[in-house]
């Protein structure tokens, strides 16, 4: 699905179905440097079970026309604007690392039309080793082992998959490959920038799901659960030999903590 917003082309991927406003809505924000095909599961399953589904590129991502923008507040204002072009008074937003702070500073700006909260890999500020960043900005090849390294826990490093012939960190290794350079440096250069999450959390009214890998080195779930106390009623899944691409890593039990709250 193309929409457009700001002038700009916005591609969602919507699982397969039509994209209709009059059913509940689903948005999931992907990481830096990704697109809307670490969603692939999840976002076929709920438009086959009666949300209508986004799953964005955003800007300067996948398929979506760039530039990529500068700041995780100004990638969350722009959610709540592709939820005006998409014709979604409401929305249930799920996001994967990067895109946890941006559904949070959406969840936060938006607190009236968002129904459901689900942070995927999130820590509530997410710094960038300054040779990652250096290695991002002149196109490094360096710079997407690092992140690939530091992405999947054992298992998944190790080949473990249930669909077979799947290696899941070359996949991950030639998502990145995909990603124009200013916007991976640009992702990684919010996300290091970004101390807003406190602030957003206070404005967060909705049902809320921390899901948290066990073996995630690159946003322990140490940090987010001690955040999630911000947020009333707010509930925490763990995923058990899973590191930080839950989606890909352990998509089935992604998917069944998501039920939760979208």
């Amino acid at each position: 699905m193309e929409l457009r917003v700001d002038g700009k082309r916005v591609f969602a991927a919507t699982g397969g179905r039509e994209f209709d406003p009059a059913l509940p809505a689903a948005v999931f924000i992907h990481g830096a440097g990704m697109d809307h095909t670490v969603w692939a599961l999840q976002t076929r399953s709920f438009a086959h079970r009666g949300r209508s589904v986004l799953a964005l590129d955003l800007p300067g991502h996948g398929r979506s026309e760039g530039p990529s923008l500068p700041s995780i507040e100004a990638m969350g204002a722009w959610v709540l604007a592709v939820l005006d072009a998409a014709h979604a008074a409401h929305a249930r937003i799920a996001g994967h690392s990067m895109g946890s702070l941006v559904a949070l500073e959406a969840s936060a700006q938006g607190a009236s039309r968002v129904e459901g909260l689900a942070l995927l890999g999130f820590a509530p500020e997410i710094p960038v080793h300054p040779d990652l960043l250096a290695a991002a900005r002149a196109g490094e090849h360096a710079a997407i082992e690092m992140m690939v390294a530091w992405s999947f826990g054992a298992r998944a490093r190790f080949g473990a998959t249930p669909a077979p012939g799947l290696w899941l960190t070359g996949e991950a290794m030639r998502l990145l490959e995909r990603a124009q350079v200013p916007s991976l440096a640009g992702d990684l250069a919010a996300c290091d920038a970004y101390r807003g999450a406190a602030q957003a959390a206070t404005a967060v009214r909705c049902p809320t799901l921390f899901l948290l890998g066990e073996e995630d080195r690159m946003t322990p779930a140490a940090k987010a659960a001690a955040f999630a106390e911000r947020i009333a009623g707010a509930k925490i899944v763990r995923l058990a030999g899973v590191g930080h691409m839950m989606p890909i890593e352990d998509p089935i039990a992604t998917l069944a903590a998501l039920r939760r709250v979208i």
